[in-house]
């Protein structure tokens, strides 16, 4: 018994075509504007810390979705935190 030959498909519409790919490379990351970056004063003996615990999680998640290392992923939550129009820091590794 000979095997089925596969379907073939032409793209009629190059112009639809082209936009789907296109609209595949495209990110869009929701920034939520009362997310606290910063943490709050703590009152306790230490070291306070720096960055909340939620922008500590943002970072760890784009680290995760994209397989990133740590310096990489300083660099991406810098660059997406500037383009939407923040101008603090971001957190990063100990040297």
């Amino acid at each position: 018994m000979s095997k089925p030959e596969p379907a073939r498909y032409r793209t009629t519409n190059w112009k639809s075509y082209n936009d789907a790919l296109k609209q595949r490379g495209s990110l869009l990351i929701w920034l939520d504007k009362d997310m606290v970056w910063l943490a709050p004063r703590a009152g306790r003996n230490g070291r306070p810390a720096m960055f909340s615990d939620t922008a500590i999680q943002f970072c760890l998640m784009v680290k995760v979705l994209f397989g990133l290392p740590l310096r990489q992923t300083t660099g991406m939550v810098g660059s997406i935190l500037t383009m939407a129009g923040w101008t603090g820091r971001c957190p990063t590794f100990p040297p």
